[in-house]
């Protein structure tokens, strides 16, 4: 298997199919044996249990012998393929992935940051992954990578994405209150496309600062912005919006003006709001980031 040209599903695909045609042969025989010992040693047809001592040697090698062999192979093919999936290719395109509760945020080597991960279709694509908090796990099914981002340690994947589209990548480990919203996607685009769009200094997501900043900080991973519910109060109409909140163990009903949003980017746990939990972290942001978050959050 050349690592130069594998993709990363040809690596993990016939292992699957080799154990699982094993397995299925082995089951087929185990039964088709145990079928054929009920019928032939029946009480009926063997009332007295036989004693012998033969040794069978042939039948005490066959089941030694073909066992051993069928798991040399199994290690055989998956290290094989654990080995391909490790070798990145020398003309890899390197990304930074970041996990945190519960997002993602891939930072390009020109210092462009996205919450998607796009790259180019028919280049092999290095993720190093990083995780800023709690142990998660990056997946994509469709290429058949998944390594978990550990913290305080650097881990990677690597895969080529051979035709345009879009790939669900999930977290595959338990991180959270917000782990099954943890989803992001792979973004597979031509070359052309994905040129034009790494160099562009601000895109869609980008038109306000505010709006790049809470990408960057992945606020968004908890906080929709579309009105939905998720692990914290959607940000649609947040501003100047009645919201009843525990204080002090205390529950209290304030209006979200700017000194309240103020108070809620700085000091998150102070005042939570009704039926949510104390989960959100404390960002270091600077004044000109947090009147950039609030002025958009006015907007919303």
């Amino acid at each position: 298997m050349d690592p130069r040209v594998n993709i990363t599903a040809e690596a993990v695909d016939p292992v699957f199919y080799f154990i699982l045609g094993i397995n299925v042969i082995l089951l087929i025989g185990v039964v088709t044996t145990l079928i054929y010992f009920v019928i032939r040693y029946n009480r009926k047809r063997c009332p007295v249990p036989e004693e012998t001592k033969e040794d069978i040697v042939w039948l005490e090698l066959t089941w030694t012998i073909i066992p051993t062999i069928i798991v040399l192979a199994m290690f055989w093919f998956g290290w094989e393929g654990y080995l391909s999936l490790r070798r990145v290719p020398a003309d890899a395109m390197e990304v930074q992935g970041s996990a945190r509760k519960w997002s993602w945020l891939f930072t390009y080597e020109n210092g462009k940051t996205s919450s998607k991960l796009y790259v180019p279709v028919g280049k092999p694509v290095k993720v190093r992954l990083l995780s800023e908090d709690v142990l998660h796990s990056f997946f994509i099914p469709a290429f058949r990578v998944k390594r978990d981002c550990v913290p305080g340690m650097e881990n990677y994947v690597w895969f080529v994405a051979d035709e345009a589209g879009s790939y669900n990548v999930f977290c595959a480990e338990y991180c959270g209150l917000g782990h099954a919203d943890m989803v992001t996607t792979v973004d597979a685009v031509t070359e052309e496309e994905f040129e034009e769009w790494v160099l562009l200094k601000s895109g869609p997501e980008e038109d306000h600062p505010g709006l790049a900043l809470l990408e960057k900080y992945v606020c968004t991973g908890c906080h929709s912005l579309d009105g939905s519910s998720r692990i914290g109060p959607s940000l649609k109409g947040v501003f100047n919006r009645q919201v009843t909140v525990k204080k002090d163990g205390q529950e209290i009903t304030l209006i979200s003006n700017r000194d309240y949003l103020l108070r809620s980017i700085r000091e998150p746990k102070a005042e939570i709001v009704l039926g949510f939990q104390a989960v959100m972290p404390t960002v270091e942001l600077s004044d000109e980031e947090v009147d950039a978050i609030i002025d958009i959050l006015q907007k919303l």
